[in-house]
């Protein structure tokens, strides 16, 4: 090896830090970048972050001593870059949340610094029982793939039990009663016309289940079986704090492409991931159930997604009977010979009908076809 090969022995000489920005850059994006140079260069080798969903009011996630270097504000967040003795701190606030980073010359600094910005800094919203936590998988271009929670509200399984038809409430009836002892499928499958109430139900199954379940909902299930690290990142999952053992159930809605019979075919690997997520190597030792719902009939879902033993339930979802609609309605004033949608009740409920453009006579000249 040539005496100019050899790498050098200090990081920051190796991995030389080069910033490129120009006019679409924000001074938020400049506070980022500066933030990092301490990390890069091997100054300060270990690096900390937490992410808080909820920041109380008037708290500055400073720790005590800490030099406020630069601050940006924009329209949607806020860059504060701070140090101290030792390390550097970044803080991002966004949408009352924020993400808290440190980089510092030991990993112990870098953990007390964290904690000192961040612990007991989230705020928690006065309990109430028809509000149950849920997280939201997405995959950020900024941050990669990204968890956020939310209290979500849902009714208790016994004030809903009337938008199902009787046999689907029956379905319902024994999958809100499941406990983690009763689990033998991991696959979770509602499938039915768009509604009838199958995101409603998951949501009531999310607070019947919350003493031993959380819920996690996947904004872009079409990239999250199509992206390797993506998927690694939710399998491991994150306990949320609530102790290892704990179930999570990951909810895909409208996932009607990666369970079609010809998806092999057009998702790519992308079924064989999911699969192989319920019952598969990937599950395995995890404690991860998968909700899916569709519209598709199932006559049309790939085999091997309704094969015995794989789905934990399997329901399908469909429009009340007649008689069930009218006595949910309270009247037969819109409810056809085929029954209703929980949808169409709604909206007959609240008389709203969608804007639409009256018949024409057979005959009669179109009218506004030349604007």
């Amino acid at each position: 090896m040539c005496a100019d090969q050899v790498p050098s022995s200090r990081p920051g000489e190796s991995l030389p830090l080069r910033l490129t920005m120009d006019d679409s850059d924000s001074p938020a994006d400049v506070v980022d970048a500066l933030f990092l140079g301490r990390f890069a260069t091997g100054e300060q080798p270990y690096a900390r972050g937490r992410t808080l969903d909820r920041v109380k009011s008037g708290r500055s996630l400073l720790p005590s001593g800490a030099t406020v270097l630069r601050s940006a504000r924009d329209d949607d967040r806020s860059a504060v870059l701070a140090e101290g003795d030792g390390f550097t701190l970044l803080v991002s606030r966004w949408n009352g949340g924020a993400d808290v980073t440190v980089t510092a010359v030991t990993e112990e600094l870098a953990e007390t610094v964290l904690g000192q910005a961040a612990d007991g800094a989230e705020d928690e919203p006065a309990p109430r029982p028809e509000n149950v936590p849920m997280g939201f998988w997405y995959f950020s271009p900024r941050r990669g793939p990204h968890r956020t929670s939310r209290q979500i509200t849902a009714k208790s399984w016994e004030e809903v039990r009337g938008n199902y038809t009787a046999p689907v409430a029956g379905a319902l009836d024994r999958l809100m009663k499941v406990s983690p002892a009763e689990i033998a499928g991991r696959l979770l499958l509602l499938h039915g016309p768009p509604g009838t109430g199958k995101t409603s139900a998951l949501r009531t199954l999310a607070r019947s289940w919350r003493e031993w379940c959380q819920v996690d909902c996947v904004l872009d299930p079409e990239r999250l079986f199509n992206d390797v690290g993506y998927l690694m990142d939710i399998a491991i999952g994150e306990d949320d704090g609530a102790g290892r053992g704990r179930w999570r159930l990951l909810l895909l809605e409208d996932c009607d492409e990666l369970i079609r019979g010809e998806a092999r075919h057009t998702a790519g690997q992308a079924l064989s991931r999911l699969l192989n997520l319920t019952d598969g190597l990937l599950g395995q030792g995890r404690n991860v159930l998968v909700g899916v719902t569709t519209n598709e009939d199932l006559e049309r879902m790939h085999p091997a997604v309704v094969r015995p033993g794989r789905c934990l339930a399997r329901i399908e979802v469909g429009p009340l009977t007649r008689p069930e609609a009218v006595a949910w309605l309270g009247t037969e004033d819109g409810v056809g010979r085929d029954g209703a949608t929980l949808a169409e009740l709604y909206a007959l409920r609240r008389g709203t009908r969608p804007a639409s453009v009256p018949a024409q006579e057979p005959g009669a000249a179109a009218a506004g076809m030349y604007l």
